[in-house]
């Protein structure tokens, strides 16, 4: 079965994942809690992020995470692999 039909955010307004305005104004950084607490209930949440991770820039939360939060994390491997060269 399809891990997005077991989704929890299909159960909610779409826009809510999907905060516009300043990122660090108080009303993006509430909708944006208030759907990483959706997302933190998911039983689908690490395969959302893994394929928002895989997919590269997608906008909105997915997986409980930012657009900028995953961005980090797809170039964590990145430092690690750069590191681990250097120390060889």
């Amino acid at each position: 079965m399809n891990w997005r039909v077991r989704g929890l955010c299909l159960r909610e307004d779409p826009e809510l994942f999907f905060p516009v305005g300043s990122i660090n104004s108080g009303p993006v950084t509430i909708q944006t809690e208030d759907a990483k607490a959706v997302c933190r209930r998911c039983p689908v949440m690490q395969r959302c992020l893994a394929w928002a991770v895989e997919m590269g820039p997608v906008e909105g939360i997915w997986g409980g995470t930012t657009e900028r939060e995953r961005r980090a994390l797809r170039r964590r491997p990145v430092r690690v692999r750069c590191t681990a060269e250097n120390a060889a």
